[in-house]
């Protein structure tokens, strides 16, 4: 092999740039694309929805994505004179990038030489990062100047206050578990069958539930309400800008789906990563993001059988219920760390 395509390999599967561009971007895209598909066969199938079986079925209605992509594509992208442009134009390309940078710091292997970044506190980088991406939601609802768009920036904010408490408790009662922030460790102390979301259930239908309120996902499709509020705080964007807006939603639940994944469903366990690339970083890889897609699935399968809730029915489920679920898994993780099981 000559110098220039080994350096060539070497910078593409350098930790930081694979981890990010690939896992953190394409992999994901491509999840994504799949889980559209699903959603749209599974409420057709399930709600009886003849339409989609007529557009390409000998491919499985694969041409409607293509002719979904070049809508976005090519359609005139309007700016309305009375948006403030530069966060109505910036707030759903930086909430783009902030739905896929938490992937950095999380580990795919427990093979060092390829982590990203230092996983100490890696946990709590992750989760820092992932509750950035629904403050530019509200810019951009702001910047709309629509009133539709400004009720649906406020349910966000409203969830915000409602989902984001579950989510920090859920995904932190793995430390309270094992002692530790790291999550390499967090995935290792899961070895041996001992995963989280099987010992703890409790968290993990808090940390479920918590993502379906952040990232609006069925039956909590609050912010983008198209009976009450045409589209929500995205109400005033148009061509690909309003697909980034739509995708970013969905980037976000992979991303969660992938924390799941290492925090409640061991992480690239059962497989033990080895030396080198192919076995030491994207075999765990793929185990991960097996996981993490069959997640999207089952998320995506409710938008078939729920209906939306309002907004005040959300709240009050969130604080009476879900809550007081996530302080118990907690609680129930410490029982776990008290009896010497992690």
């Amino acid at each position: 092999m000559s110098p220039i395509i080994s350096d060539i390999i070497k910078i593409i599967i350098w930790p930081p740039l694979w981890q990010l561009i690939v896992l953190g971007l394409l992999l994901p895209l491509g999840v994504v694309v799949f889980i559209i598909w699903f959603e749209r066969k599974t409420a057709a199938r399930v709600q009886r929805r003849i339409g989609p079986y007529h557009v390409s079925p000998r491919i499985a209605g694969g041409l409607q994505l293509v002719a979904d992509l070049m809508r976005y594509m090519f359609q005139e992208i309007i700016i309305p004179k009375t948006v403030d442009v530069a966060p109505f134009i910036m707030a759903p390309l930086i909430a783009l990038i902030l739905s896929i940078l938490p992937v950095v710091a999380m580990p795919f292997t427990s093979n060092a030489s390829y982590f990203p970044i230092g996983m100490r506190y890696s946990l709590i980088v992750a989760l820092a990062l992932i509750t950035l991406s629904p403050i530019f939601v509200i810019v951009a609802g702001w910047a709309s100047n629509n009133k539709f768009s400004l009720i649906g920036g406020m349910r966000e904010a409203y969830l915000i206050t409602a989902y984001e408490l579950i989510v920090m408790v859920s995904f932190l009662s793995a430390s309270a578990a094992t002692g530790s922030f790291d999550l390499v460790k967090i995935v290792e102390a899961q070895a041996g069958g001992k995963w989280l979301g099987l010992l703890n259930p409790l968290a993990l239908l808090a940390a479920l539930i918590g993502v379906l309120l952040s990232t609006s996902g069925f039956p909590f499709e609050i912010p983008e309400s198209e009976h009450e509020v045409v589209a929500g705080a995205y109400t005033e964007y148009s061509g690909l800008v309003y697909g980034i807006n739509m995708g970013a939603a969905y980037l976000k639940r992979m991303v969660y789906s992938i924390l799941i994944a290492l925090v409640f469903l061991g992480g690239w366990r059962p497989y033990t990563p080895g030396p080198g690339f192919v076995s030491g970083y994207l075999i765990p890889s793929i185990v991960v993001f097996i996981k993490a897609t069959i997640l999207m699935m089952i998320f995506s399968f409710l938008r078939a059988v729920y209906g939306r809730y309002r907004l005040d029915q959300a709240l009050d489920i969130a604080w009476k219920y879900i809550f007081p679920l996530a302080v118990a898994g907690f609680g129930l993780s410490l029982a776990l760390a008290y009896l010497g099981i992690y």
